[in-house]
């Protein structure tokens, strides 16, 4: 017999299975020697009092073996012989969509305009030592996308779009923690998601499908307002439908389509710094103790939304334990963002900070179009490649400064390691966004005692956080609104933000051109 409790218990109890064991035991009013295992289904943490506790979904299996799998497995036939679709982008969207073809039937070929996995981090690597910027292989470009290095958060909300415990459930089956499925914010962490994708990558090939690295594409083929295929850098062609998962920093492809005339729209997103605190600071913040975590706590989370000027301020992509890393794509550019470890153990904790915008905000770049917001971003992360000294050294400030409005006469150690130089970010940065951020850090600062401190920095600028542009596409098929066979997919089309919600879309795109294409094998046979 089995049955389900849930438990309210400490985080030094919640640490010990036996200890579970027990408690259970004694909550459900069964006997111990009856109970002959435990399993916790669902695990989150409560940190909104003084006293904090652990809530578990607990499984016991009473005068019974747990024999229930960790996580249940994909069947990935052979389709080496199959109908082919072409997958632009191997991140989340597009690797998903890969396998998702796989298991309805079609030939994925997989086309990346980076290397594969590990051989990014030789250029990740450069771009912190030595400020080099290879524009195919950086943080952003290359097999896992922007995702591989990056905090591997799996929380999303958006699970109206598609079936969150598959995606999980896929995860495991590629050498994943099945505690993904267990943590009510799940994360896989950026030391262990390149062997995960790397895994991903053998199951498409040993299904039947194709992969091909440092091939980016460059033109989509459309006839008859219908794509055909794509034309790659390599002068290799490659024939069938495609779903376009590019990523949001493959700004190349929004120019390509704009000149090709397929039809996108300026998108809004948001814009700002990334914060850097001390992780026991933010542990002390959030666990209500001067001691921080302890033994049995993770490095502390935390987000915030609060409204200035009539817009919404948010933090974003919380890393705690982490690191801040340089994720610029190309020339004349300074980009931040935040990745960590499994374990969060490093010694500071970072978050986006940033404002939203849209079009209007800035009639001035009205003038190009649908690639208006597009043109403000790259405008505002050359001025920060200006200020940084036009290498990958970031502009930074202290962030009591920012908020007073004085430039910062030193600054506090930070886990960058390209390194930081003091700038008066509140003059540089567009009002419209410096001002919003000074007011929310004192509302932040007022409901987070210690939030606002003179030991957080700021770096500028964080402006990936989601893509400038949409590819307009049409809700039911999926493809885009003018040209058949084209499905655009993921972040990088202004659908997706984030890895699960991104691997959600990529999997429906691959439906959705599955379904088109039994459709038209349906009527060639007839």
């Amino acid at each position: 017999m089995q049955k389900d409790i849930d438990l309210r218990i400490t985080p030094e109890q919640a640490s010990d299975i036996e200890t579970v064991r027990k408690i259970f035991s004694t909550t459900a009013s069964i006997p111990l020697s009856e109970i002959s295992s435990v399993r916790i289904l669902r695990r989150s943490i409560d940190a909104r009092q003084r006293n904090i506790f652990i809530n578990l979904r607990v499984r016991g299996y009473i005068n019974e073996e747990q024999n229930d799998p960790a996580f249940l497995n994909t069947y990935y036939p052979d389709v080496k012989d199959c109908p082919q679709a072409i997958v632009v982008g191997a991140g989340p969207a597009g690797l998903f969509a890969a396998l998702r073809l796989i298991e309805l039937g079609i030939r994925p070929v997989v086309v990346e305009r980076g290397k594969n996995v590990r051989d990014r981090k030789r250029d990740t690597a450069l771009m912190n030592r030595e400020h080099v910027v290879n524009p195919e292989s950086n943080y952003c470009f290359g097999e896992g996308g922007a995702g591989a290095y990056s905090d591997g958060k799996l929380y999303t909300r958006s699970k109206k779009r598609g079936n969150v415990e598959k995606i999980l459930n896929v995860f495991c089956q590629h050498g994943a923690d099945p505690s993904i499925l267990i943590d009510a914010h799940p994360h896989i962490g950026t030391d262990k998601l390149p062997s995960i994708i790397e895994k991903m990558r053998v199951q498409i090939i040993v299904s039947g499908g194709g992969v091909h690295f440092e091939t980016r594409m460059d033109k989509l083929i459309i006839e008859n307002n219908e794509v055909r295929g794509i034309e790659t850098n390599t002068g290799k062609t490659f024939k069938g439908p495609v779903i376009l998962a590019t990523g949001h920093s493959a700004r190349d492809v929004y120019y390509m389509l704009y000149d090709q005339k397929v039809k996108i729209e300026a998108k809004g997103l948001a814009i700002g710094f990334r914060i850097e605190h001390p992780a026991h600071l933010i542990d002390q913040i959030q666990y209500h103790c001067k001691e921080g975590r302890g033994e049995y706590l993770p490095a502390a989370e935390y987000s915030f939304v609060v409204q200035s000027g009539g817009r919404g301020v948010y933090s974003f992509c919380m890393c705690p334990g982490g690191t801040i890393v340089p994720s610029a794509s190309g020339p004349k550019q300074v980009v931040v963002n935040g990745m960590s470890p499994s374990n969060r153990g490093s010694r500071w904790s970072n978050s986006g900070v940033v404002v939203e915008i849209h079009p209007e905000d800035f009639p001035e770049y009205a003038k190009y179009n649908e690639l208006s917001l597009l043109k403000f971003v790259e405008d505002i992360e050359e001025q920060a490649w200006i200020q940084g000294g036009k290498t990958q050294v970031a502009p930074a400030q202290r962030m009591y400064d920012f908020v007073k409005g004085q430039k910062s006469t030193s600054l506090p150690e930070t886990s960058y390691t390209p390194g930081v130089i003091s700038s008066p970010l509140h003059e540089w940065m567009p009002r419209f966004i410096s001002t919003r951020l000074q007011e929310a850090f004192k509302k932040v600062g007022n409901s987070y005692r210690g939030y606002l401190t003179d030991e957080a920095i700021l770096l500028a600028v964080e402006s990936r956080t989601s893509s400038p542009v949409r590819i307009i596409r049409d809700r039911e098929s999926m493809q885009h609104v003018e040209i058949e066979s084209l499905y655009p997919c993921g972040e990088g089309a202004g659908y997706a933000g984030g890895i699960v919600s991104a691997a959600m879309d990529g999997e429906r795109c691959a439906e959705a051109l599955a379904e088109k294409m039994r459709i038209s094998l349906m009527k060639t046979s007839l």
